[in-house]
Formats: structure tokens, sequence, C-alpha cells
């Protein structure tokens, strides 16, 4: 089974475009290409990795797609699509033709309307996503979970996956603040349910305490991932280089590894590329 990483970003850093990289992220605004990862994957025993988008835009799927082509390491792409556009269905048909395109997501977390997702003009989108054999990526914070929970509902023939957990507030947990914690576990078990969903064990460090935090920060939320989701439907993603912020490339597969080591090793292979292979219909 490969091992894959089945989250991480590429960007040549702009500026203009990457406002989202505030102060606090300076070490993010720079270029990260597929040289910078290359090492990193090889002296992890990774053998390809899933490139997500970072910007919402045409331009952004031909950039990736250039790299995928450049990189056998890259074993997909997930891109963006305006999923209200009245020609929606013609852009998809588009992407079709390009096989290491294997899905799309929206910054659905940066919103203002945080239902955006159960608007008519998005789900018309979504519906179109299955007749191409597209995925759709979940980018969420843990107040929009149980909107995520009726759009899965509404469409159980899509594949869907939760990127990064739906950022729990691990940072707070640790500091003893539960806060919103069993909200959000409650409504991921729910979530959980619905086979079509799947969950990204991804994100996690920069949720938590960016200088301080310990690998136990992350066991009930991966206690949580586990009791919703089940190994089948995990998938390990770093989130490189924003990973960066809180921990190195090592650091972040560590706490993964630490944590599954008990697991089988049907689970562990599974977790770490087979279900990833599975979901993006990677060969």
């Amino acid at each position: 089974m490969p091992r894959i990483d089945a989250h991480q970003h590429f960007w040549k850093y702009q500026p203009l475009r990457d406002q989202w990289i505030t102060e606090d992220m300076g070490m993010l605004r720079k270029d990260y290409l597929p040289s910078d990862l290359h090492h990193w994957l090889e002296e992890q025993a990774i053998d390809g990795c899933i490139a997500v988008q970072a910007d919402q835009s045409r331009e952004e799927n031909a950039f990736l797609l250039e790299l995928a082509g450049s990189h056998a390491f890259i074993k997909g792409v997930v891109g963006w699509v305006d999923l209200r556009a009245p020609d929606v269905e013609d852009q998809l048909a588009h992407y079709a033709a390009f096989p290491m395109l294997k899905g799309f997501r929206h910054v659905l977390q940066g919103e203002a309307q945080r239902d955006l997702m159960l608007r008519p003009d998005f789900m018309r989108g979504i519906e179109l996503l299955n007749r191409y054999h597209f995925t759709y990526d979940i980018l969420i914070y843990a107040d929009q979970l149980p909107y995520a929970l009726e759009l899965a509902r509404k469409f159980p023939n899509q594949a869907f996956v939760l990127d990064h957990m739906a950022k729990p507030d691990i940072k707070g947990y640790a500091a003893g603040t539960p806060g919103s914690l069993p909200v959000w576990s409650q409504h991921l078990k729910v979530l959980g349910e619905c086979p079509n969903v799947w969950c990204k064990v991804s994100g996690m460090v920069t949720e938590a305490d960016w200088q301080g935090w310990k690998k136990e920060d992350f066991r009930p939320f991966l206690d949580t991932v586990v009791e919703a989701f089940g190994p089948k439907r995990l998938l390990y993603g770093s989130d490189w280089p924003v990973c960066l912020l809180a921990a190195s490339y090592e650091e972040t597969i560590r706490i993964a590894n630490d944590y599954f080591t008990a697991f089988s090793p049907e689970e562990k292979s599974s977790i770490f590329g087979g279900n990833a292979a599975a979901f993006y219909h990677i060969q």
C-alpha cells in the first residue's frame, strides 16, 4: 500500500493574493514548491502527496496541475471551482479531462455566511460533482459542522472528506478551557455516521499552542475522530507548509505515528496512505 500525505500545499507567494498569511505567519511569506517538500517525503518514507488549493482561482488549478505533471510524487490535486457559477457544469466537464485533478474545495471557513454550503446555487454545483467523479474537501470550523452534516445527508452518493477535523480548539482544551470541545465531539460523531464522509487527520498543530504544544494535547481529539470515522475513513495529512508555524514535517507525522502505533499494520497502512488512494482514486 502506498504511503501518502493526503494534504499539503504549494505556492509562489504573492502578498496581494495571499492576504490570509498574516504577520504572525511571517515564515509562510515565501515560495513553497515541490523541491522544498520532496526531501521530507523521502526521509519519512512517504511515496506521494495530494496538493490542495491555497487560492480560489482557475490559475491555481493550472499551477498545481503543472506541478503534478512535472513531479511524479504528486499523486493528485484538489483544486477550486466556483460551484455557484451558472456554467459550473461546463467547467467540471473541462476539468474531467485532467486525471490528476481529483476534486475541489471552497474555503468555507472564511465565509461570513456560515451556511453558504446550503445555498441552492452552491448545492447545485455539489450535485454535479459525482457525475464527473470528483471528490469534495470540506474546509470549515467547528461551528459549521451542523451545516456539513446537512450537506452530506442531502448528497449521500457524493464523496466528502472533512479537512483538519473541522479545526477544534486544541489550544483552549490544553489550557484547561474545554470551550466548544463537547459540542465539536458530538457533531463530529454524528457526521461520522454518514458513510460518504471521510476525515483528514491533519491541521492539528496549528490549532494547538504553536510554541508550547505537547503530543498529549492531541489524544482526546484523535480518540474522537477514530470513534467517529474508524480507521477505514481516516487520511493522514501534514498540512505542510502551514504546519511549520508550529512543528516540523517530522514532528507533525510523529504525532500521528505515536498515536497510531498500537493499531494493526493493516489499519496503519490504511490511515497513512491506503485510504487516500481509495478516496482520491489513485492507481
